[in-house]
């Protein structure tokens, strides 16, 4: 029965990959856009602005480019880099100046194409690992320097890596049944009943940013439902969360200042966050570079989010025998381990180690962060603010899953803290996950 069922499932893949092809190759194309300039939107030096090349240099920064384009080891833009997905890898393409393997037999039109509809040169149906439903967003000015820019760039002979997605999903023409349903193209439109700087802030964030990409729940086919974005989600294959960056009280921004999340993602430490994991990389490659007045403006329009989180991870079931055995030991733990850094009550050192009382990556419900941050450590960016950073060391050979369960027990439950215990279950699950 279940291979019958297997064998329907494949089968109606297959048909429904033909008919895709039918119409994807019987609708008409619709004729691209003249590339005449949009009233400017970029907040940046005017000598800057007026430059092309410049400019596109800084929007490349914004949209944190070279993360996906460049392998480990790798030249910049070269592309080669896997991005995991649940249904297998894509592998980022080359897109330096050259003829052959990059983009340097593209005109101003290709690349709008691209960023826009989410087509290749030959009007093939881009894979959304490539943010295009962010991107669409984009203006056309704002794409016509970010191709300067790219085109100004040393070409790089790199062939295309073949991806490893598995059937059918490794079929193309099915991106138009995706597309159908979670694509919707358009350029960014200012709001009328907000000032410049929420709109720029907006522009940025759900454009160029794309952080709807990381920070948003996604269904089975990888989509992500227009009422739950920002609101929070796991990172497939990485297993890390990226939470709420609504006004959610509990795993958003509900309890942060618009200067600390501008200072956040300007230096990657406050007085009482730090990032790590995959943040620490944007803001190392993108976020740091940018001026003031975008990063406050990407900041206001976070906080305007209303409240909302996808975190709905079940709590554990603990008795209550099996609780207080727990928060003893991780008291123990904690005074053993922590203490040092993270203070008595929690507080931390400011621009140095963050506290955890009232934590926001310590309380949510999703425990995802905080197993691997104890388990593997790790570093904030260094960034010009931050030269520095002040690490954690990993204690994944120095503690057992229920020692870390203990702990984390204990801090969540503490100094203002109210959220559910840890299960070991759950260290030793992540315990097993390669370090991103």
């Amino acid at each position: 029965m279940k291979r019958s069922r297997a064998a329907l499932g494949i089968a109606g893949f297959a048909v429904l990959a033909v008919l895709f092809v039918v119409v994807a190759t019987t609708m008409p194309r619709r004729a691209r856009p003249p590339s005449v300039p949009l009233p400017q939107t970029a907040s940046i030096d005017p000598v800057v602005a007026a430059d092309p090349v410049s400019r596109g240099r800084y929007l490349a920064l914004a949209g944190d480019c070279i993360g996906c384009h460049q392998a480990r080891g790798g030249e910049p833009y070269a592309g080669g880099l896997a991005v995991p997905t649940i249904f297998g890898g894509i592998y980022s393409s080359n897109i330096t100046p050259d003829r052959e393997t990059g983009i340097g037999a593209w005109t101003a039109d290709d690349f709008w194409q691209a960023l826009h509809e989410g087509k290749g040169r030959d009007g093939e149906y881009l894979y959304p690992a490539f943010p295009y439903p962010n991107y669409t967003r984009i203006t056309r000015s704002d794409a016509d320097a970010l191709f300067a820019y790219l085109m100004s760039l040393p070409p790089v002979r790199r062939e295309a890596t073949p991806n490893t997605l598995r059937f059918p999903f490794s079929l193309r023409p099915l991106v138009l049944f995706w597309r159908l349903l979670y694509f919707r193209e358009g350029v960014f439109e200012p709001e009328p009943g907000h000032d410049a700087t929420w709109n720029r802030g907006a522009y940025l964030a759900s454009g160029l940013g794309h952080c709807v990409a990381c920070h948003s729940p996604r269904n089975f086919l990888g989509g992500t439902p227009r009422s739950k974005e920002l609101s929070g989600g796991l990172i497939a294959v990485q297993d890390w969360y990226a939470p709420s960056l609504t006004s959610d009280a509990v795993a958003g921004l509900g309890t942060w200042t618009v200067d600390e999340v501008a200072e956040l993602l300007k230096r990657g430490v406050t007085d009482r966050y730090a990032v790590f994991g995959p943040m620490a990389e944007v803001v190392h490659d993108s976020t740091q570079h940018l001026d003031d007045a975008d990063l406050r403006a990407m900041a206001v329009y976070l906080k305007s989010l209303p409240a909302q989180s996808s975190d709905d991870a079940p709590p554990v079931e603990t008795t209550r025998a099996m609780r207080v055995e727990s928060m003893e030991r991780g008291a123990r733990v904690y005074a053993e381990q922590c203490i040092d850094c993270h203070r008595p009550a929690g507080e931390g050192v400011p621009h140095a180690y963050p506290a955890l009382a009232r934590n926001p990556g310590v309380i949510m419900s999703s425990t995802i962060n905080a197993i691997r941050m104890v388990l593997n450590g790790g570093f904030p960016p260094g960034t010009d603010g931050n030269p520095r950073p002040y690490g954690m060391p990993p204690f994944a050979q120095r503690l057992n899953d229920d020692d870390i369960a203990a702990v984390l027990t204990y801090v969540r439950a503490n100094w203002g803290n109210e959220a559910p215990a840890v299960a070991p279950a759950d260290v030793q699950r992540y315990r097993a996950v390669p370090i991103e």
